[in-house]
Parts: structure tokens; sequence; C-alpha cells
């Protein structure tokens, strides 16, 4: 694949400096196929893995600057991955969100017991989903979901 132009939304992405790695674990081919595609238009890199269990030796070895998780994941549930790579020193502060279809009344509240710190629901809105995305990067004020 070649290598495209980035557009540079976020300070730390740009003139002289390594684009952020993002982490997708995301089961669907289309979901991660879209994902990937507005995250890497606005110049962010991203990794992304098809299971739960691939996710977390993943985020141990890339050590990305955001996780995006899925909860209904193969190998292991997107909790128990969230709880997984909250037990590793080196990934307690990395911004983990949800980005599930689970939208049912409790469901936020379990993503964020899991230790996830944001939760965007599906189906992601492609105008807005990079920029929803980057308020929990470094540098960024921590924010709640999409309501």
């Amino acid at each position: 694949m070649g290598k495209r132009q980035p557009v540079h939304p976020h300070p730390a992405v740009g003139k002289g400096r390594a684009a952020l790695k993002v982490l997708l674990i995301e089961d669907n081919e289309q979901n991660r196929y879209l994902a990937t595609f507005l995250l890497q238009k606005k110049g962010y890199e991203v990794l992304s893995v098809a299971d739960g269990l691939q996710g977390v030796e993943a985020a141990g070895k890339e050590r990305p600057a955001l996780i995006l998780l899925d909860i209904q994941l193969p190998t292991l549930d997107g909790y128990a991955v969230a709880r997984r790579l909250r037990e590793n020193p080196d990934l307690r502060e990395t911004p983990i969100v949800a980005v599930t279809s689970y939208a049912m009344a409790g469901d936020r509240e379990k993503a964020m017991e899991a230790g996830c710190n944001g939760y965007i629901e599906k189906p992601i809105n492609p105008d807005s989903f990079a920029d929803e995305i980057a308020r929990f990067l470094p540098g960024k004020p921590q924010g709640g979901s999409r309501e």
C-alpha cells in the first residue's frame, strides 16, 4: 500500500512528529475498515486486531496512544480485555474507549467499571468519529460519550 499524506488535526501529529498510534480491537471486518480509513485520513497510525486476546498482546507490545475496544469479541470479551490492560503497569494510563453496539441501560457503566475511559455507540458517525476519539488522547480533555 502506498503512503498518503495525512491530515494533522491533533497537535501531537504533524510537522516532524510521528503519527499517534491507535490500536483498534474489533472483530467485524467492515467496522475495522471504516474506523481505520477514518483515522488514517486524520493522520493516525492504526493497528487493528480481530479478537480480545490478540488485542491484549498487541497493546502490550505496541504501546498505543489510544485503544478502541469493541465489547463483543472472540477469545476475550471487551470487558475482560479492559481489565487485563489495566493490570499492565505500562498501559494503566492508556485511554481505552469502548466502541460498541451494546447500548442497553448499564452497558456504559459496565464498560467504565472494567477500565474504559469512554464509550461510543455504534454505528459510528463517520463525520465526527475521529474528533470524538481525539478527546481521549493525551493533552486533550477527558470527556464522556456521544449523547
